[in-house]
């Protein structure tokens, strides 16, 4: 007689699978909101404008000559036009009470965390609008050089302090290996920095600028932009702050979550921004 195995595949088909958890998309943390001019005071959708004087000429004058008056009067520079967005999950009562995670507030904090993204990279979005100048090329590797490059656009063309750094984590990473063990060259760093480096990596400040990192800056290809801002360059206008509202579909027996926003950003005071556009190729080395 044969002897017969008995394996764990023969109960295959009887044996329930284990869900440990269903995880949400990973998403960066939101940022731009907080290194651009904000306004909250207004509701509703009326656009709005800055404008902008134009400047004085001083002539010489003769003795007795009569000064003739010159125009002084506002031109638009900037608008913007507010929006509303938003989306929706809708859950049936059977799909809650069957499922076995916690998809109710699963679904709203994903709706949380995708409005937050877009916001971001929305107002990301206009980096390569900014008209202060522009430094580095397609495929160039961004540096240090550039970086001071940046402040010193800034300081000729009379822009005011703070002033805020924002790039891709891809070039970050250049920058940060450029001041630190990983680079050879590293003595030409100031000791300050390669210290900072060495501390932390993400560094938060250099030369007076304030330094920020996010992965939802404005790509191009293989490309990614970076920045260098007085916060008036962007704004971010909000007229109605993200909500959440469930509403009840008896006839369909479920659960609408609404999820929405109505808000503005855009270009601002555009030459108080310098763009850079360097390689965005993911490290290997």
């Amino acid at each position: 007689m044969a002897s017969e195995i008995n394996v764990a595949g023969d109960i295959a088909s009887y044996v329930n699978t284990i869900y440990e958890d269903a995880l949400l998309v990973l998403r960066d943390n939101l940022l731009a909101t907080s290194v651009v001019r904000n306004y909250s005071d207004r509701s509703g959708t009326a656009t709005r404008s800055l404008e902008e004087y134009g400047t004085v000429t001083i002539n010489q004058v003769g003795d007795a000559d009569d000064l003739a008056s010159q125009s002084f009067k506002p031109s638009n520079l900037s608008t913007i036009t507010p929006l509303e967005y938003g989306a929706q999950f809708l859950l049936t009562d059977l799909r809650t009470e069957t499922d076995p995670f916690s998809v109710r507030s699963d679904a709203a904090m994903e709706l949380g965390m995708g409005m937050a993204e877009s916001i971001d990279t929305a107002i990301f979005g206009n980096m390569s609008s900014l008209t202060g100048g522009t430094v580095g090329a397609s495929g160039s590797a961004i540096s240090w050089g550039y970086f001071f490059s940046m402040m010193s656009r800034l300081r000729a063309q009379k822009v005011p302090r703070p002033w805020v750094f924002v790039c891709h984590p891809y070039q970050w990473d250049v920058l940060a290996k450029a001041a630190s063990v990983a680079s050879s060259s590293r003595t030409n760093a100031p000791e300050y920095l390669m210290e900072e480096v060495a501390r932390n990596f993400f560094v938060q400040n250099s030369s007076g600028v304030d330094i920020f990192i996010s992965t939802n800056v404005q790509t191009s290809g293989t490309d990614a932009y970076a920045m260098m801002i007085n916060p008036m360059a962007i704004a971010y206008d909000q007229r109605r702050a993200p909500r959440l509202e469930a509403e009840r579909d008896a006839s369909r027996r479920a659960w609408e979550l609404n999820f929405t926003a109505v808000y503005g950003h855009g270009v601002w005071r555009p030459k108080f921004g310098i763009q850079g556009i360097f390689d965005n190729t993911a490290p290997t080395t």
